[in-house]
């Protein structure tokens, strides 16, 4: 009886920790979802900002989307960097860092006099600490924590941007409007401070620094070896990744992507729908609903990535993001009519739904350094948004219009759809 029970007893006792083990990778990525729309509180603010800075310190529209220029530069450029530092320094420390760095840029802004200042804090400050918490960190989750449903979770956790946007957008708008936009910066400053608790407790940067596997995985996969340099690693994926054709396709299509997104319409929607009419609370909800929108187009193309061939997907959200934008002129109006109230579903289904491909064909393409050649292409994507988001607002103040804009990057997109189909079709890539 005794010499029984000892056996059973020992398979309790292993078997607990791998039940409790098997929810880590879901915290994680519970707790990485969490900290992404802490971080994009603040980049959805500048569309509803650029008009009462505007008003109150006399400052171009040009000046004001310089700043978010250095903001969208730095968040892509940082982001190489920060996978390869979370290889050296772990997630936790780095998403955490990261946040306190977001609260700092947003909670000085209030004391703004001079538009120097603006770029050193919503500029400089900010996009340091965003591009640390950028889609590098979604392929790093994804591809440390899960091995069923990768494309699915990559899915769920850029949306996060989009969830973000959602929660912050409205508030923001409603506060610049009622008590002045130095509160809307205090309160993104506050709520991200609040989020570095949650990273604290459950970010976890290997499944064995917790006695478990990755989701779906079939064994223990051992963590590289500690990573001594980082910059110097984030170069050399560089540029073995520059060497091949793959490479320059998937930077080309994404820097495009950040061009019609978060450079154009994140940036300049409000306003341009201001111009028509449209009060700034109105545009800033239409923006609202693009996030809602945004989620369930994103987790859909995480699964549809699963299964379909990524390329395909990329060339056919470009195609249709063209077409869309080609039509935007025509729909503004100073009410929402149900033209206006189609575009906003298909660009909120739209949006970022070029994530999940581009960050499977990383992955595919180039195995383990996967997730910083991610970030190197999100780092092109960032570079389009910067071009964009300052070429529209020097535009509007020099042909009192933004409509040459939305053609421009309707034409791009099209490009951009050449591009994805014309990536190779399978297999770890070498030299092009």
């Amino acid at each position: 009886m005794i010499g029984e029970a000892r056996p059973v007893t020992q398979i309790e006792e292993t078997s607990r920790p791998a039940t409790r083990g098997t929810h880590w990778p879901w915290l994680v990525a519970v707790a990485g979802f969490v900290a992404l729309v802490g971080a994009a509180g603040f980049r959805s603010a500048p569309g509803v900002l650029i008009d009462p800075l505007h008003e109150e310190f006399g400052w171009s529209r040009g000046t004001i989307s310089a700043a978010v220029s250095i903001n969208l530069l730095l968040y892509g450029l940082i982001s190489p960097f920060a996978a390869a530092l979370m290889e050296r320094f772990g997630m936790r420390r780095v998403v955490a860092s990261a946040l306190v760095l977001v609260s700092a840029g947003s909670g000085l802004t209030v004391f703004m006099t001079a538009s120097w200042q603006l770029l050193l804090c919503w500029g400089v400050l900010v996009g340091v600490g965003t591009g640390s918490m950028a889609l590098a960190f979604v392929a790093t989750i994804t591809s440390r924590w899960f091995v069923k449903h990768r494309g699915l979770v990559s899915g769920v956790l850029t949306a996060a941007g989009a969830a973000g946007q959602l929660v912050f957008l409205p508030i923001i708008a409603s506060l610049a409007g009622s008590h002045g936009w130095r509160s809307a910066s205090l309160t993104v400053a506050v709520a991200a401070l609040v989020v570095v608790p949650i990273v604290l407790l459950f970010l976890r940067d290997q499944p064995s620094d917790v006695g478990t596997t990755a989701y779906g995985a079939t064994e223990d996969i051992p963590p590289p070896p500690p990573n001594r340099g980082a910059a110097r690693r984030a170069l050399r994926v560089l540029g073995d990744a520059a060497r091949t054709r793959t490479f320059w396709l998937l930077a080309g299509g994404f820097a495009i992507c950040g061009a019609s997104t978060n450079g154009l319409i994140s940036t300049h929607f409000v306003p341009a729908a201001h111009d028509h009419g449209m009060p700034h609370t109105t545009a800033a909800g239409l923006l609202a609903l693009v996030g809602i929108f945004d989620v369930a187009g994103t987790i859909a193309s995480g699964w549809l990535t699963d299964r379909v061939d990524p390329r395909w997907l990329l060339g056919g959200y470009y195609f249709l993001r063209g077409l869309s934008l080609l039509l935007l002129p025509q729909l503004f109006a100073p009410t929402t009519e149900p033209p206006m109230w189609a575009f906003i579903v298909f660009y909120g289904l739209d949006w970022v739904a070029t994530v999940p491909p581009t960050v499977a064909l990383c992955r595919e393409r180039f195995g383990m350094t996967g997730p910083i050649v991610f970030g190197w292409v999100f780092a092109s994507h960032q570079v389009g948004a910067a071009i964009a988001a300052f070429g529209a607002g020097f535009a509007r103040d020099h042909l009192g219009s933004y409509d040459l804009t939305w053609y421009v990057a309707g034409g791009l997109c099209a490009i951009a759809a050449y591009l994805s189909v014309r990536i190779r079709s399978s297999g770890v890539v070498g030299a092009s």
